[in-house]
């Protein structure tokens, strides 16, 4: 455990459900794991008991929190807690945070065995939608361009990204094509309890967190998680965003919450800490933006910068994380005045101090 782990407090440290099995949380809250094919290697899904009115009274049921991506694995540990921690009782509806692959991947699937309807924000429903039908723009044909005018230029790495096909509809084949709208600050009611809903921008278009006051439970998605920084990156459907700026000013919007809150987050434990952890996340983005601040005494490219912010080797897969990630911080610096930005006769953008 490092140090800014030591600050924070995991009580179900020894529990980690394996794929297919689950662990009671809190009264009426069981925690999923499932696995994934990357070097985050896991995503963690809530089941919540719920209840829903028909004409024949009240009808109970489960409410699905995030998904899983979609592959056979994921599907069979599905199947094994519909078959052995439903206790008989249907899926009633299927919410999901936010639309990256680990989270919506199987909400078409899992929709669709249990006739269940889809809960999402607008931004999300709309990008999953967009992206799992590979629209120009958002299937990846555009990404190439848009890092070549932020200074890529190693012919291994172009060479490697030009093969690189977008893998979001492999892992999302489908989206349903209708679905109920969530927005911040509604109350959600699940199983007679209410849930806040509060969205954070940066790491994706209106991510969805909720928050139930009764429990004292947060079920965080990406936007806090106890070990990594979530990843906040400028892609090219929208080139000029400021997305650690908006990062960082939704991390504000959980500030409010009790401090014995216990996260409930994507990846990691659950554990608690809320408000160390945010000092901690904003923390560590003040001390990328000042070593980016510094390095940009002499001008940079977002692709001169990433062996700063990433001090390790990097496949295709990760570098276009980190470009984006390295053009965030960038763009941070310079929308807020602190740097100046121009296209150079190359083609590439650079930033400087001013």
């Amino acid at each position: 455990m490092n140090l800014l782990e030591a600050e924070l407090d995991y009580p179900l440290a020894d529990l980690l459900p394996e794929p297919g099995s689950v662990h009671q949380v809190a009264p009426g809250v069981l925690w999923l794991r499932m696995g994934l094919p990357f070097a985050l290697n896991h995503i963690n899904l809530w089941l919540l008991e719920d209840q829903r009115e028909t004409a024949d009274g009240p009808q109970r049921g489960w409410t699905v929190i995030d998904c899983g991506i979609a592959s056979d694995a994921t599907r069979a540990a599905w199947e094994t807690i519909f078959a052995q921690h439903l206790r008989g009782l249907p899926v009633l509806r299927v919410l999901v945070t936010h639309c990256h692959p680990d989270h919506v991947g199987l909400a078409d699937w899992l929709c669709t065995r249990w006739d269940a309807p889809l809960w999402m924000t607008t931004g999300e429903y709309g990008f999953a939608r967009m992206m799992s039908a590979a629209l120009p723009g958002v299937d990846g044909t555009a990404m190439l361009p848009h890092f070549r005018q932020h200074g890529l230029v190693d012919p291994a790495m172009i060479e490697q990204l030009q093969g690189r096909k977008s893998y979001y509809p492999t892992l999302v084949p489908a989206v349903p094509h209708g679905y109920t709208r969530i927005q911040d600050g509604q109350r959600v009611e699940i199983g007679q309890r209410g849930w806040r809903v509060i969205t954070g921008f940066g790491h994706s278009p209106e991510h969805a967190a909720l928050y139930c006051a009764e429990l004292g439970l947060l079920i965080s998605g990406d936007m806090v998680l106890p070990r990594i920084s979530t990843n906040v990156s400028v892609f090219a459907v929208e080139p000029e965003a400021n997305p650690v700026q908006q990062y960082l000013d939704s991390l504000a919007k959980f500030a409010d919450l009790p401090a014995d809150t216990l996260v409930l987050p994507a990846h990691g434990k659950p554990f608690r800490g809320l408000h160390t952890r945010i000092r901690q996340l904003n923390e560590h983005h003040a001390e990328r933006l000042a070593e980016v601040l510094a390095a940009c005494a002499a001008p940079q490219s977002a692709a001169d910068i990433v062996p700063l912010m990433f001090r390790r080797e990097l496949d295709a897969h990760q570098l276009t994380f980190a470009l984006g990630e390295a053009l965030a911080h960038l763009h941070q610096l310079w929308l807020n005045g602190l740097l100046r930005r121009r296209l150079d006769r190359d083609g590439v953008f650079r930033f400087q101090a001013t």
